[in-house]
């Protein structure tokens, strides 16, 4: 809000000043410079008692040497736009963390404990390591554990995105923040309510993105040998010009060799720039949260991808249908389909979707961590996984599709295997041609999920695929984006609160925002709010086009200051020739920097008609 007050009282003071009211003019005019200057010059002194030189500074003192000078237009239009480009970044600084905060929330407020066989409610952050905790059908588990007695499945999609429930047995480890589906366990815990796998998440998150937070912007790590060596030379030409010469002379030549090597061109340009291309890159469904952001943007060189949710649709379906004893597909889904209509397992809404026509069921009974049962058509059906009911002669073909990443149930009739159910979730259909035109670009593409090994691989050979990183936990993903960095820059796809500490630590965190959750959202730089995953690689090129632009527009604007650093130096111009240049290189660079808001919104094939060129998979670029 400061910024733009800033820009109207210094546009209206210089309507006025044109029409000859110089009085309220120059009134407008102090207010549209101390406005703009109250946004950059405390931080810019603070930062100068802590030992740091900043481009902040060189404003400041650019603007104090035109007002001493009497060039008050200059210093509040210097001012404002100045103010603007700290604007945008103190927009990104300041996005709450609240989002990443919201994680904890998916702990319960308490939770069950046994004590001597009793049963007692404790608030979850008292819970120790050791205590046995009672997690009933439909709660959240508290913290980490290992599950002692009952069997059922948990559904873990809000922690590690995967959408396919995960089945569990006694012995086996559950994270905090999973939801029990079916019957009641009784959990061993192995972690305190207040340090567990969820707090670990947030930590892993806030650590990055301080770590982040200390990247300069381009124009800062550019002003900070050029604050320090202005200074100076200005200081100089003061003292030696004073003490060989006219004090009034050398000091008056002192504060235009500060206005003549004010990089009001540069403070301009980037910003402007910079707010052009991230406003044409909303076309691509692209939103990148901050300037520093879409200067890193362009040079990405590698991008890891999640499973779930980003190359997957999320969306379980029914894939498979394998059979024997004279079963049709048709009859053993509508089998399965007359008990799942009375689960809530996402398991169970795919194959009721996929049934051409769901019977009557009586009788239905669910078994926990077991399946279904009920009577159908006067049969006795029974649906569930084969770790608990036998695939008899169907056996032998569960491999291959479990080899093809499903997620394979189990269907009997009066106690004899008839079929096998194959559920998968689907890769997006224009995965492969978003994968190839990355690798056209020479961008590699890495797989990482949480997800088992063997149904990682099985979806990434259809992608296109092959640096697959699989069975992952969160902090195992920010390790494997560390790895990956050393290589080159690295953007990380996500939307799950598993992806948020890998979001955070890479150089480009992209956020599926459409569908993404809180904390992934919060933690990523940039929010994919698009549909389809070929927007992303355009506006990678968009991001290079803009960075090219803005190097020009670098390049020009020292240029302008090495050249009338000398000038002004010999007193070959005085204050109104410098400004006069200055001003003109800023409207070029203005022009330049508004080409980046020239992006066509692209036009993309239909799903149905994407092909991909035979040979291509070997033309990738080779895992790291």
């Amino acid at each position: 809000m400061v910024p733009v007050v800033s820009g109207v009282a210094f546009l209206v003071g210089l309507i006025l000043e044109w029409s000859g009211l110089e009085f309220p003019a120059l009134v407008l005019l102090w207010i549209g410079l101390l406005l703009g200057a109250s946004t950059f010059t405390p931080g810019a002194i603070r930062k100068l008692f802590k030992g740091k030189l900043g481009i902040g500074l060189l404003m400041t003192i650019s603007a104090i040497g035109a007002v001493i000078l009497g060039y008050v237009e200059e210093a509040a239009a210097l001012a404002f736009l100045y103010s603007i480009a700290e604007a945008l970044e103190d927009k990104a600084m300041d996005r709450a963390r609240a989002g990443l905060r919201a994680l904890l929330k998916l702990v319960p407020e308490t939770a069950t404990v046994l004590r001597a066989g009793v049963s007692v409610e404790v608030p979850s952050k008292e819970l120790t390591v050791g205590q046995i905790m009672l997690v009933r059908p439909g709660e959240r588990i508290a913290t980490d554990g290992i599950i002692r007695t009952g069997r059922s499945s948990l559904d873990t999609s809000a922690i590690t995105g995967e959408s396919i429930p995960v089945e569990v047995e006694p012995g086996d480890e559950v994270s905090a923040g999973a939801v029990n589906i079916a019957g009641a366990m009784e959990i061993e815990s192995t972690a305190a309510g207040t340090d567990n796998s969820l707090t670990t998440i947030v930590e892993l998150v806030e650590q990055a993105q301080a770590e982040k937070g200390e990247r300069a912007r381009l124009a800062d790590r550019i002003a900070r040998p050029l604050v320090p060596g202005v200074l100076i030379l200005a200081a100089l030409v003061a003292i030696i010009g004073s003490l060989l010469g006219d004090p009034e002379l050398w000091i008056t030549r002192a504060l235009v060799v500060l206005v003549a090597a004010s990089p009001c061109a540069l403070a301009i340009s980037v910003p402007l720039t910079v707010v052009a291309a991230i406003g044409a890159a909303s076309k691509f469904g692209v939103i990148i949260k901050s300037g520093a952001v879409f200067e890193r943007f362009g040079t990405v060189r590698h991008v890891a991808v999640d499973k779930t949710g980003t190359l997957t649709r999320n969306e379980p379906v029914v894939t498979a249908v394998l059979t024997n004893h004279g079963v049709t597909e048709t009859q053993a889904l509508a089998w399965a389909a007359a008990l799942e209509q009375h689960s809530t397992h996402p398991l169970a809404a795919a194959i009721t979707a996929a049934a051409p026509g769901i019977p009557a069921g009586a009788d239905v009974a669910e078994r926990a961590g077991h399946g279904i049962e009920g009577t159908v058509d006067g049969a006795r059906i029974t649906v569930g996984s084969p770790r608990w009911l036998d695939a008899g002669e169907l056996g032998d073909r569960l491999a291959g599709l479990e080899g093809q990443g499903m997620t394979v149930v189990i269907v009997h009739r009066d106690g004899a295997p008839v079929a096998a159910i194959g559920v998968r979730d689907e890769l997006r259909p224009e995965v492969p041609e978003f994968v190839r035109t990355l690798a056209d670009q020479g961008i590699g593409v890495t797989m990482l999920t949480g997800d088992n090994a063997r149904t990682a691989r099985a979806l990434a050979a259809h992608a296109g695929i092959r640096d697959v990183r699989a069975e992952l936990r969160p902090e195992d993903k920010a390790a494997a984006i560390g790895e990956l960095s050393k290589a080159g820059s690295v953007a990380m796809i996500g939307d799950g609160i598993n992806d948020a500490p890998a979001l955070a630590s890479s150089d480009i965190g992209i956020a599926m925002g459409a569908s993404g959750s809180d904390a992934a959202i919060e933690s990523a730089d940039v929010a994919f709010t698009g549909h389809d995953l070929r927007l992303i690689p355009r506006a990678f090129d968009h991001a290079r086009r803009g960075g090219r632009i803005i190097n020009q527009n670098l390049i020009l604007s020292l240029l302008i200051i090495t050249t009338l650093l000398p000038l002004a130096l010999l007193g070959v111009l005085g204050l109104a020739a410098v400004v006069l240049v200055h001003e003109i290189a800023e409207v070029i660079v203005i022009l330049n920097g508004l080409r980046a808001a020239r992006a066509k919104s692209p036009t993309l094939a239909p799903l149905e008609q994407v092909t991909v060129p035979s040979g291509w998979l070997d033309r990738l670029p080779k895992p790291r």
